[in-house]
């Protein structure tokens, strides 16, 4: 935590609606963490939105890619006049104008062994939005070593997943995927990244507040085409190369 600030009367106007529902001590809470974004692509958008716009103090972000034409079906914190900008420095643009008040730390590199530590840092809570399965596993291995909850996320078509990992309570990312997916170009519809995305900043924020009940250890899966949803436990792996000799 980034240290518990008091509440400015702008703070107290500007979230209103959610200190009626939370509590003042929830929003101080949020007001004072830190979060690191990892990806600002399909998911990374909507996860970063929800989460400036609730007055988390600190958003960092990472994502190496420029942002193209076809991202723009679902990349809702880029517009056509940044086609070809960093996608980190274009979010960080978008996300300073919906709100001012909240820090906001961008990396336009693609995250690896060498940069982790000084890109990701200590935040207290890491949402995972990218789609390459080396970066998931890095980022994972990071999360482990540090003790850091992490968020994961994923779509394909109108098929999309959250789970909430909290290693040694729970099972890890490697645990729910052992090998990695084929490395191919994916149908994404932007409203199931929102939805997930969405899942996702809720999952945070819950965390982060300390009010209601995280989805920790359990994969959410929803098909927004037939609109259904279920959950299901995740199992930890004993023989897990991530997380198998942690305690």
């Amino acid at each position: 935590m980034l240290g518990l600030d008091s509440l400015t009367d702008n703070d107290k106007t500007r979230y209103n609606r959610q200190i009626m529902l939370w509590g003042e001590a929830a929003q101080r809470r949020l007001k004072a963490a830190s979060v690191f974004v990892a990806g600002a692509g399909g998911l990374g958008c909507p996860v970063s939105t929800y989460l400036a716009v609730a007055g988390v103090g600190q958003l960092t972000l990472c994502d190496g890619d420029n942002l193209e034409l076809s991202n723009l079906n679902r990349q809702t914190l880029h517009p056509d006049q940044r086609l070809g900008q960093a996608k980190a420095v274009s979010a960080g643009l978008s996300l300073r104008a919906l709100n001012p008040a909240i820090k906001i730390v961008t990396y336009a590199e693609r995250l690896d062994a060498g940069n982790i530590d000084r890109i990701v840092g200590r935040p207290d809570i890491v949402v995972g939005c990218f789609d390459d399965f080396a970066a998931k596993y890095l980022l994972n291995d990071y999360c482990l070593k540090r003790q850091i909850p992490l968020v994961h996320g994923g779509v394909w078509g109108t098929v999309g997943q959250v789970a909430f990992f909290q290693p040694p309570e729970t099972a890890c990312l490697q645990c729910l995927f052992p090998e990695p997916l084929p490395d191919e170009t994916l149908p994404a519809l932007g409203v199931t990244t929102g939805l997930a995305g969405c899942i996702q900043a809720m999952e945070a924020l819950k965390f982060l507040s300390g009010i209601g009940a995280t989805l920790t250890g359990r994969l959410l899966t929803f098909d927004a085409e037939e609109m259904f949803f279920f959950t299901s436990d995740i199992e930890r792996r004993p023989a897990c190369p991530a997380c198998g000799g942690h305690s």
